[in-house]
């Protein structure tokens, strides 16, 4: 049996500030609207870094959305956007009117993201490209493959990705549902330890390349990030981001018979097929328990579904008989 072996790939405490010379054109979406705390913390401290940023979120809550594609039909309809921030009827996309960088549009996580990415971003980049593409932080984890294809900010990025573009999709343990209106500005609130996160995060991401001649990311390859629950109140405040992969104590969903009520109910199962070992480094830990301690998770994914070929050579080959008939006997 092979050892676990945690990586320490850095504290977010260890790294120096952004520099200008640095600064990249980020497209920030997530899955839960445009006004979140989340994801209003992440833009001021992108921003802060020196980054580019421009935001496109859903104009209300999508969670639970995966890469479902959906367009909006209508302007918007009642009660209107997130947290009130959209006036009912206003239009199916627009910015706020303070700030020409922050858009919402009324459709899905992963529709979001490409419509920043095909209409608002030749608008606010001109010609230049969009370097990365970050996807949260999500309100509450999204660990394992099962979430992999359920969460709408992981939609979004892994949408990014087949469209070619660098993405990374961050989750927080923090599940609150929240307005950016109720950030104080305090250090130990959720949305801005994650937001200092995601900014640490992104600087070792582009440490040392040059965007105008290499990619941040390889074509087909997104990054998945799962922070823990910190402050305010915890004692984890600074998590170190520790390398992983997504299966290792993953769960799904498994369903029984309430006794009491007769109706069926779900718990988790950390199942055999979702936890198998097929790709990438076996000796890394599993997303889902590092997560659980004072640690960020981070594990490299490929939208590329096909088995690897050791596993799919004795089907295909077993199959071939089959293969280039016309009709089934």
């Amino acid at each position: 049996m092979l050892a676990i072996v945690p990586v320490i790939l850095f504290s977010a405490l260890s790294l120096p500030a952004y520099s200008k010379s640095s600064s990249l054109n980020i497209l920030l979406t997530n899955d839960d609207s445009w006004a979140s705390a989340n994801i209003r913390a992440t833009y001021s401290a992108l921003k802060a870094d020196g980054h580019n940023v421009l935001l496109v979120a859903p104009a209300v809550q999508q969670s639970g959305r995966g890469g479902t594609f959906v367009l909006p039909t209508t302007n918007i309809t009642p009660p209107g956007g997130e947290f009130g921030s959209i006036p009912v009827g206003a239009p199916y996309f627009g910015h706020d009117k303070n700030d020409q960088n922050l858009w919402y549009f009324n459709g899905t996580p992963a529709a979001s993201a490409v419509f920043g990415i095909d209409i608002i971003a030749p608008m606010h980049f001109g010609s230049k490209p969009i370097d990365l593409v970050v996807s949260g932080p999500n309100e509450g984890g999204n660990n394992g493959p099962f979430l992999y294809t359920l969460s709408g900010t992981i939609g979004a990025s892994y949408a990014s990705v087949e469209r070619g573009i660098p993405a990374i999709a961050i989750s927080a343990g923090n599940g609150t549902h929240r307005s950016f209106t109720t950030n104080t500005g305090a250090k130990d609130d959720p949305a801005n330890i994650a937001a200092q996160l995601v900014a640490s995060f992104v600087a070792a991401l582009a440490r040392g390349i040059d965007t105008t001649k290499t990619r941040l990311l390889p074509l087909g390859v997104g990054i998945g990030i799962n922070m823990p629950v910190f402050g305010p109140g915890n004692s984890c405040v600074a998590p170190p981001f520790i390398s992983t992969r997504m299966t290792g104590g993953a769960t799904i969903d498994k369903i029984s018979i309430d006794p009491t009520t007769g109706f069926p109910v779900s718990t988790d199962l950390v199942a055999n097929g979702l936890n198998v070992l097929l790709n990438g480094n076996t000796r890394l830990p599993g997303e889902t328990i590092i997560s659980a301690e004072c640690k960020t998770a981070v594990s490299v994914y490929s939208v590329d579904y096909d088995a690897p070929s050791a596993v799919a050579d004795p089907i295909q080959k077993h199959l071939a008989s089959l293969f280039g008939k016309t009709k089934l006997d």
